[in-house]
């Protein structure tokens, strides 16, 4: 067995530890930050906050604040001409996968210019970028601890990936304080969301033992956690879990990448602008259903029940469990934290979703994760399962077994 592992960035993590950002931006010996965020985290105060914070060490900041749910590449390069106009010369990503994803295309356009379009792909960035500091608050995308930026290209409908060790941050500071503002839905499609990098990357060809000791862990945090976490943001003790398996996640998913979820589910997001964790979760039943073939082999079965103890509020011990368990369960814990059955419920007319099914399919089928899902799979068989995550009418998975 060969593989390889590292982890190069520190990472704060605790109660209160927002207030170490000062330190940390006085660490990297710049002057001037821009910090990258969302309209919510503004109009509730948090952004003044951290542009206080560092003022009182010497650091100016100006803020870009506009980031939208499924961040596009006119959003890129409107922070990018901020961060060039105010002379910013270091980066704080402030809030969810969003702002997260924008800091770090900006980071590549004001260091080497360009259209973000023009660094698709993996090994297109030539070297270092503008130093970041990444501060989430949402568990979530694991976006600080990745080497990933997802964006938008409207002119194509198209969720481009820009992958690189240089976008990784300088610094990663979660505060489990930080997530107790997110509002019921947005808690849940986040945590669904790092649910799902824990799951895809533990049966994921590329797994490895280091990313999957990451991965079963981030599963028992967050299925021990989720639940309780979406009734109660404030519960302390879950939004450490909840942040801390996220991060887990993240760091599994940087090595063993993803599966078929993801790679569906981006295209489902920039057709339709579904929120990322929505889309995530009402495809995540039919492709763990799809991969159940795979359980054939005493290593998939093993990984399906761990998956199904993690994430079951009631598990039946392993002696009395069948792969099926593991997607009804899945199917459940998405109507338990409010999350749409369906693609039709998330707001999709069957028209709009018949005419683009073709584009949407040849699109999934560009992503690596395909290549690296369990079970082998075709353009023919990414149509079945969009097909059936359309609707879930008169589906067996009504009620849990």
């Amino acid at each position: 067995m060969d593989f390889s592992f590292s982890i190069p960035q520190n990472i704060v993590f605790g109660s209160g530890s927002l207030s170490r950002l000062p330190e940390l931006a006085s660490k990297l010996g710049k002057s001037k930050a821009l910090i990258i965020s969302g309209p919510h985290l503004e109009k509730i105060g948090l952004v003044a906050k951290c542009i206080d914070a560092m003022k009182s060490c010497g650091i100016e900041s100006e803020s870009f604040c506009r980031t939208e749910g499924n961040p596009s590449v006119e959003t890129v390069e409107a922070a990018a001409a901020l961060y060039k106009k105010c002379g910013a010369d270091f980066i704080v990503a402030f809030g969810g996968g969003s702002p997260l994803d924008v800091a770090k295309a900006v980071a590549i356009l004001v260091t080497y210019g360009g259209k973000i379009t023009e660094y698709e792909g993996g090994g297109k960035v030539p070297g270092a970028v503008v130093p970041m500091i990444a501060i989430p608050t949402t568990a979530g995308t694991g976006s600080e601890v990745t080497a990933f930026s997802v964006i938008t290209d409207h002119s194509r409908n198209y969720k481009l990936t820009v992958a690189s060790n240089y976008l990784l941050p300088a610094y990663a500071v979660l505060d489990p304080d930080l997530i107790s503002t997110v509002p019921a839905g947005t808690a849940a499609a986040c945590g669904i969301d790092a649910m799902i990098h824990a799951l895809e990357s533990y049966i994921s060809k590329a797994a490895n033992p280091f990313s999957e000791m990451f991965s079963l862990r981030a599963l028992e945090l967050i299925g021990e956690s989720i639940r309780d976490y979406v009734k109660n943001r404030e519960n302390k003790s879950s939004a450490e879990k909840m942040l801390l398996g996220s991060l887990f996640a993240g760091i599994a998913f940087s090595h063993a990448r993803l599966g078929d979820v993801h790679a569906m589910s981006h295209p489902v997001s920039a057709f339709f602008d579904v929120p990322h964790g929505v889309a995530n979760a009402i495809l995540l039943p039919k492709v763990v259903e799809f991969n159940e073939t795979e359980t054939k082999n005493p290593v998939m079965l093993k990984k399906y029940y761990d998956i199904y103890r993690c994430v079951c509020s009631s598990p039946v011990d392993s002696n009395s469990f069948i792969p099926s368990m593991l997607s009804k369960t899945l199917f459940t814990l998405n109507k338990e934290l409010g999350i749409p059955s369906d693609l039709s419920e998330a707001g999709i007319s069957s028209e709009d979703f018949e005419r683009n099914l073709n584009k949407m399919a040849e699109d999934a089928m560009k992503s690596g994760n395909i290549a690296v899902n369990p079970r082998t799979t075709d353009k023919t068989d990414v149509i079945e399962i969009y097909r059936k995550s359309y609707t879930f009418l008169n589906d067996s998975r009504v009620s849990l077994v």
